[in-house]
């Protein structure tokens, strides 16, 4: 039997879902994956990027509670952080779902 992804330190029933609708059904996968490929599959899958549930899962894969994180180590995570979400945001598909500009989200909720 394979072990679920909240069988990972830091990471609970919540995180199985969300993994899952990511393509990521076990901890076996998630470790595969790492941390940062990991999280990018989240965020692409339509979860809301987090800093902290980044780094809690960092630190989960390194088998030490999410509050470990400090100092320069915290900066260098935060660094990476961003460079995933910005990854993220610049490889999103449009598919009609998001607006291409401000212009077009105003439109669609009637500002004018």
């Amino acid at each position: 039997m394979t072990d679920p992804v909240s069988s990972i330190r830091n990471l609970g029933p919540a995180s199985d879902a969300a993994f899952a609708k990511a393509g990521i059904a076990t901890a076996e996968q998630l470790r595969e994956l790492g941390a940062d490929a990991a999280y990018a599959r989240l965020i692409a899958s339509g979860a809301r990027p987090h800093f902290i549930g980044f780094y809690a899962l960092v630190m989960g894969l390194q088998g030490r509670p999410w509050n470990d994180c400090q100092g320069n180590e915290k900066t260098e995570l935060r660094r990476r952080f961003d460079e995933i979400k910005s990854r993220a945001e610049i490889t999103a598909p449009n598919d009609g779902s998001l607006p291409a500009s401000l212009e077009d989200a105003l439109n669609r909720i009637g500002v004018r």
